[in-house]
């Protein structure tokens, strides 16, 4: 979302920005499914469903950050407005990422160190490594095909005065 958002800002690219726009109810709805599906998690395994652990509350800080993105955006009536001063926010937002990443290196946290990296073999059973890469897929695919209907949506919805809009709304009317 971040990089969207800046290249719109920095090119005054409208489409790029609405696809940051596009991306933002998806990235909080998959990190609001982090966070709820670790309190599952947590609770048999930690005893507690939160503790205020670095990963645990460097991901509620991009939670509330993709929620203030959207939030903003959709206060500024000025489109253009609207789309800068959302791009500062997810561009200084960003700096949150290598955070939520880094945590359990930099801190003593009760999250383990990366199970899966480039350097070394999968530290987990070959059937929940299976699992786990079919289930990233999916949810890769899930987030591609919803950011590119928003996007649509919110291209359509900003150009909703213009010729090619009521051309392609009279052409599904009659199609109906």
């Amino acid at each position: 979302m971040a990089f969207w958002a800046a290249i719109g800002w920095a090119f005054n690219a409208r489409l790029a920005s609405m696809v940051a726009r596009a991306i933002a109810p998806t990235g909080a709805m998959f990190t609001f499914l982090a966070l709820w599906t670790g309190a599952f998690w947590g609770k048999p395994t930690w005893g507690t469903r939160w503790v205020w652990d670095a990963r645990l509350t460097s991901e509620l800080i991009l939670l509330f950050l993709y929620l203030g993105y959207m939030a903003l955006v959709n206060a500024i009536d000025d489109t253009r407005r609207a789309d800068q001063s959302g791009a500062l926010l997810a561009v200084v937002g960003a700096v949150n990422v290598p955070i939520i990443y880094f945590s359990v290196k930099w801190w003593n946290t009760l999250h383990q160190g990366a199970t899966i990296s480039m350097t070394a073999a999968p530290k987990m059973a070959e059937t929940m490594l299976t699992g786990m890469l079919l289930m990233t897929f999916a949810c890769w695919a899930y987030a591609f095909a919803v950011v590119f209907m928003r996007t649509r949506a919110i291209i359509v919805e900003r150009e909703q005065h213009t010729e090619w809009v009521s051309e392609m709304v009279r052409k599904q009317g009659a199609g109906a």
